[in-house]
């Protein structure tokens, strides 16, 4: 079983809230879950939010659209998917955070089909797509090694980071089999300070179509000053 785990809380230093801010017609997270709705692989979509009160915002987000969730640590981020991942039975998961309004989801696709044909521990797409707009998946035997071997604070502030750090010890697939109209890492794509999202605005409201491409998104941006 595929899961689709998103990390979201209402903390941020630089945005606080971000994840509930309007971007056009939708939150922030709204336009997350909106894209997933066009995903072809079969996968189970959670909310991965803290216990912390002050994200009970997102829990009331998440039960007005129907979508499942689960409370863990605020800072351990690695227990939080671990312990969700085991909760929900994951084989597989998708790792997606609050902050990128703009995900692929084709290229989502093709990362997953990919992953479960290679046979890999940990796939990636991020090293040609812009930042913010590609994705990662990993199964459940490496989330938990890493859950098991992964004790400093970057481990466990970043899920990827103890698989990145010990090559050694996974099989990694770096996805890069993407149209060259994507090839674009050095556009910004995500939100994590007001001008992002500032951007990100300008990106929806002047997109002709409510689904933004990975394509407009990048024109757009780039006419973005």
């Amino acid at each position: 079983m595929i899961g689709i785990i998103i990390q979201a809380r209402m903390g941020s230093s630089r945005l606080p809230g971000k994840i509930l801010k309007p971007i056009g017609s939708k939150s922030l997270l709204g336009h997350i879950i909106y894209r997933l709705g066009y995903l072809k692989s079969k996968a189970d979509i959670i909310v991965a939010t803290s216990i912390n009160p002050v994200d009970d915002a997102v829990i009331n987000f998440c039960n007005d659209q129907k979508i499942a969730y689960y409370r863990g640590s605020e800072d351990n981020v690695l227990s939080r998917y671990y312990e969700c991942a085991q909760a929900y039975g994951f084989d597989n998961v998708v790792r997606l955070t609050g902050d990128n309004p703009f995900v692929d989801i084709e290229e989502l696709d093709n990362l997953i089909n990919n992953h479960i044909d290679t046979k890999a521990d940990y796939s990636h797409s991020f090293t040609v797509l812009p930042y913010g707009v590609g994705s990662e998946i990993f199964t459940f035997n490496a989330l938990e090694k890493s859950y098991v071997n992964g004790y400093e604070p970057n481990h466990l502030e970043h899920v990827n980071e103890y698989i990145l750090e010990n090559p050694d010890k996974f099989s990694i697939n770096v996805f890069t089999d993407i149209d060259d109209a994507k090839h674009h890492p050095e556009v910004r794509l995500t939100v994590d300070t007001p001008d992002d999202y500032i951007k990100a605005c300008y990106i929806v409201d002047n997109c002709p179509n409510e689904f933004v491409t990975t394509e407009e998104a990048i024109k757009l941006c780039l006419q973005y000053v």
